[in-house]
């Protein structure tokens, strides 16, 4: 078996959850200082991202961070480009864990049209796709997200992230179709609705390959269902897209099938001043209550 056949049945079948350690040079900055890092750290970009290379080798050297509740991780470009224990990053995971690795493959946000922000330009996407591929990358996450309940909107979203999905399946990897609703929308449950029509309209277009979904969790419990059993599906993840983990997971809980795909919430309680000893039980926490709540 392929390390992809492999890969894939993990992905598809095996319990647990997907963590998403790939925030970027804009969030960034806020993912150190609730970490315990401040600004003055670090005097430039560079320094910044070693800071946070230190911060996520950490979490993934942790022997909580094991396969037993974790799927995959999520790795943004720099980090893919680091190496980890002397392995490249995305080696490390799947070598030393048998985690699945996958990249966050925008460039960020768009300003804000029709209550929405699509996806600013990926001119160098193709080269990065197959970048990722040399590197033992698995499939691929792309973000945009949803802020007001605007037919307009939604809709650029949602035509926006399978056109690039498209794209990515044809290169040989998996998408994370990520169309983030913003907890604050101004009409989240009838955004979401929408969104479901939408995504479901996608998915039975699709000819070729599956995609996972990243979703935030809904305001309906099982919202989502059809898109949980649909047969162009691998997976659906839930993003935690603000709520605190108690939150999450207590909404995570109420959704059949769907797994989770947090950031935020999975380092929510870890320091930087912490021992090893401390560091470790924290997050061994943090992955069992996320793993408890994904198995519903």
């Amino acid at each position: 078996m392929s390390n992809t056949a492999e890969q894939l049945d993990i992905i598809r079948a095996r319990p647990g959850f997907i963590a998403a350690l790939d925030q970027s040079g804009g969030s960034t900055p806020k993912a150190l200082g609730v970490y315990g890092v401040e600004a003055s750290a670090w005097s430039n970009e560079a320094e910044m991202f070693d800071l946070v290379h230190a911060m996520r080798t950490r979490i993934v050297t942790s022997p909580a961070f094991d396969s037993t509740r974790i799927l995959g991780a999520i790795l943004f470009e720099d980090t893919m480009d680091r190496e980890v224990e002397g392995l490249g990053s995305a080696a490390y995971l799947w070598q030393r864990k048998r985690i699945v690795p996958f990249l966050k493959v925008d460039k960020g946000l768009a300003e804000e049209r029709h209550g929405a922000q699509v996806m600013k330009p990926m001119p160098e996407l193709d080269a990065l796709l197959e970048r990722a591929k040399a590197k033992g990358i698995f499939g691929t996450k792309m973000r945009s997200v949803i802020k007001r309940f605007n037919a307009d909107g939604i809709e650029a979203v949602v035509s926006q992230q399978f056109e690039i999905a498209k794209r990515i399946l044809a290169a040989g990897l998996v998408p994370i179709v990520e169309p983030e609703m913003d907890i604050h929308c101004d009409d989240k449950p009838g955004a979401e609705v929408l969104l479901k029509v939408l995504i479901v309209k996608e998915l039975n277009a699709l000819t070729a390959g599956q995609v996972i979904l990243k979703l935030t969790l809904p305001d309906f419990d099982n919202l989502y269902a059809e898109c949980v059993g649909h047969p162009n599906v691998l997976r659906v993840a839930a993003l935690s897209g603000g709520y605190r983990r108690a939150e999450s997971n207590a909404r995570l809980s109420r959704q059949n099938g769907m797994t989770a795909s947090f950031s935020r919430a999975l380092t929510e309680g870890l320091a930087a001043q912490q021992s090893d000893a401390a560091f470790n039980e924290a997050l061994d926490d943090s992955i069992a209550s996320i793993f408890e709540a994904a198995n519903t």
